[in-house]
């Protein structure tokens, strides 16, 4: 008997409001720094970007406010902080360009998803500007139209 392979997402953790608060306007895959307890935690989807952004710091972008829960069996002589600001792994004219578009045109910079690539784990970085509360309204509206079109044609389709 031959063992079948195990089909396992990639994706560690996503972050789903981010895309109804905020015009995603480019999208960038960065590494992160990460200590070996904390690679353990994302092996067991202990993660959640749902509150995180980046910030710049001495020339240098860090991942605040992502919560990795650190295991039961992690190691006891390291003390293990959920929420510490992670470096993020960017070449220095994705830095330089983001950097720019934060402090000239306003735009933030938020964690769309956490993901496994390989056996590194990395993280999708979306350059962004913040909705209006009528743009929230009209992409719900949209959603539910494009709901109700699938529907009504998939009734016509029946006779």
């Amino acid at each position: 008997m031959s063992k079948k392979p195990k089909v396992a997402s990639n994706t560690i953790a996503l972050n789903k409001r981010a895309r109804h608060e905020y015009f995603i306007e480019d999208e960038i895959e960065a590494g992160l720094e990460l200590q070996g307890w904390e690679v353990k935690a994302l092996r067991a989807g202990k993660a959640n970007i749902g509150d995180s952004y980046v910030i710049f710091r001495n020339g240098e972008a860090y991942l605040f406010g992502a919560m990795i829960t650190p295991l039961n069996v992690a190691s006891t002589h390291i003390v293990a902080d959920p929420t510490r600001t992670r470096k993020l792994l960017l070449n220095k004219r994705e830095l330089d360009s983001l950097f720019g578009k934060v402090n000239r045109d306003g735009f933030t910079v938020v964690a769309l998803s956490m993901y496994w690539k390989n056996a590194w784990a990395k993280v999708k970085i979306g350059l962004a500007k913040g909705k209006k509360l009528h743009d929230k309204r009209d992409d719900i509206k949209d959603r539910e139209w494009q709901v109700a079109k699938q529907r009504i044609m998939k009734n016509a389709n029946r006779y």
